[in-house]
């Protein structure tokens, strides 16, 4: 939970009772890995900071491909932001990759702590924007490069995660078959 405030307060200032009454409304849950924290066709029911775990963004293409968008570990947050706070039907999945732990808000409780304390707002639009960035910057040489500059550019936006995440999904990030990253990596070696 210390990890959550040190994010928090790299954003704006909050007192102590601010910071209480935030994890008051804060609770964990646990998923195993392969589980949803969040469903497409559902409507997204947590905002949440990953304590222990990696989870993954993805979707089916037209052709029933099921397509790996992004990754989240340990210390950030995690949810389908846009779809949270509007209450609407999520388009993509948010799958647990390993057996995770993760500290949420209810729609209610988020609500509730932006209501009460002054300048919440303006945290959470910060963190929103920092993440959206992270991922823009992630995201935008994927188009561009050649398969093997991509997964280079993944080990270094993603060093963490190698050896924590299926091949096939890091090789639907890329965009390449499971067959063309593994030699890409055999290459590489």
């Amino acid at each position: 939970m210390e990890a959550l405030i040190n994010l928090l307060l790299q954003f704006g200032d909050l007192n102590k009772q601010q910071i209480d009454l935030i994890l008051s409304k804060a609770r964990v849950i646990e998923l195993k890995k392969d589980e949803y924290f969040s469903e497409a066709g559902k409507i997204p029911r947590y905002v949440g900071f990953v304590l222990e775990g990696v989870f993954r963004f993805c979707y089916y293409n037209n052709r029933n491909e099921e397509i790996t968008n992004y990754f989240i570990d340990e210390n950030n947050f995690v949810a389908d932001n846009q779809r949270f706070e509007t209450q609407v039907e999520a388009v993509e999945y948010i799958q647990a990759v390993t057996d995770s732990k993760v500290l949420v808000f209810t729609k209610k409780d988020w609500d509730e702590i932006s209501n009460t304390i002054v300048g919440f707002e303006m945290i959470k639009a910060n963190i929103v924007k920092k993440c959206l960035t992270v991922a823009m910057e992630r995201r935008s040489p994927l188009v561009s490069e050649d398969a093997t500059t991509r997964y280079l550019s993944f080990l270094e936006n993603f060093p963490m995660l190698i050896n924590r995440i299926p091949l096939s999904y890091i090789a639907s990030y890329l965009g390449v078959t499971q067959q063309s990253l593994s030699r890409i990596r055999k290459n590489i070696r």
